[in-house]
């Protein structure tokens, strides 16, 4: 088996990757990096992860950062045996790293200028009311989704309720009208109780 070594720190962009990690049951060896110190910009750190930032994973030595691509990997790799990530090649797998990536990478794209307005003291402004519309019209695409299914990718719970959650969860926190759309309220409360997602780091 790999060894794992996952670099993180507490509520910071690392706490999926631990809620993943305790999701799948895999065994790693953890190492905490005080971003609070600049500990992030030690040399030795950035050479596992030139970003200086956490969260970082080495597999039997080799770095991979960037929290998505983590979690894509630990899902591929972990949780197709554990009935967690849909098997490679099948129709779900697709949709699994499509919406993986729309939490990331779309809907994060107006969460950042949500954050940043905020941010900045002026969550009211211009910027921060067309983020949270955009927001809302992102939100709406998955309200439709989880109002024909219960989870994700259907009936059953996968890592990708996690992937999206996390997102979706956080938005939540600073401002996102995420309340607005019950079925994807609902399903964000189902996904927050679940013992994984107690873990921070």
């Amino acid at each position: 088996m790999s060894k794992i070594v996952f670099y993180w720190h507490p509520m910071s962009s690392a706490t999926p990757i631990a809620c993943a990690l305790a999701e799948l049951d895999v065994p790693h060896e953890r190492v905490k990096i005080d971003i609070t110190t600049g500990e992030q910009r030690r040399p030795d750190y950035l050479a596992l992860n030139p970003n200086g930032k956490v969260p970082t994973l080495t597999v039997d030595g080799a770095p991979m950062f960037e929290a998505l691509a983590i979690e894509l990997w630990l899902g591929q790799t972990y949780g197709v045996q554990r009935g967690l990530w849909p098997a490679a090649g099948t129709p779900q797998s697709l949709q699994a790293m499509a919406w993986s990536t729309w939490a990331y990478v779309t809907y994060g794209a107006q969460l950042l200028r949500l954050q940043a307005s905020k941010d900045l003291g002026t969550p009211d402004d211009g910027h921060g009311t067309a983020a949270r519309k955009e927001l809302d019209a992102l939100l709406a695409l998955l309200e439709a989704r989880l109002s024909r299914q219960p989870w994700m990718l259907g009936d059953t719970y996968t890592l990708v309720d996690l992937i999206v959650a996390s997102v979706i969860g956080y938005s939540a926190y600073i401002g996102a009208p995420v309340a607005s759309h019950p079925a994807t309220l609902s399903w964000l409360n189902k996904v927050q109780l679940r013992p994984s997602m107690q873990v921070d780091g």
